[in-house]
């Protein structure tokens, strides 16, 4: 997975913006509520993502996947290489983590 496929995948779901936050990562949100994190700036590139908890338990056994800080108590992984995802894989962590954030968005933000 490449940070270019991050943003590919990202920009075809509906309602999806881009910004930075926290000088040097860029978050990919829906509805204003993040859902994909990127630090383009480090080598390599590094993510967090929102994920189920089914997903949550199977991803932080992984090499290269831990419980990302601040965030893990609300099922949010971390991963220290985009490139240990295929696009494959990469695309359905995306999209799911997509659907979770917008599936508890309200109505009126949908």
């Amino acid at each position: 997975m490449t940070l270019e496929g991050i943003q590919k995948i990202c920009n075809q779901l509906d309602e999806v913006t881009e910004d930075i936050k926290w000088e040097n990562h860029l978050c990919f949100n829906t509805g204003g509520k993040m859902f994909f994190i990127t630090a383009p700036d480090q080598s390599p590139v590094s993510a967090s993502f929102k994920t189920s908890e089914e997903k949550f338990n199977e991803l932080t056994e992984r090499e290269g996947f831990k419980p990302a800080p601040y965030l893990a108590k609300h099922k949010w992984v971390h991963i220290d290489d985009i490139g240990r995802l295929s696009a494959k894989e990469g695309k359905q962590l995306i999209e799911l983590s997509y659907q979770i954030i917008r599936s508890k968005l309200p109505k009126k933000k949908k």
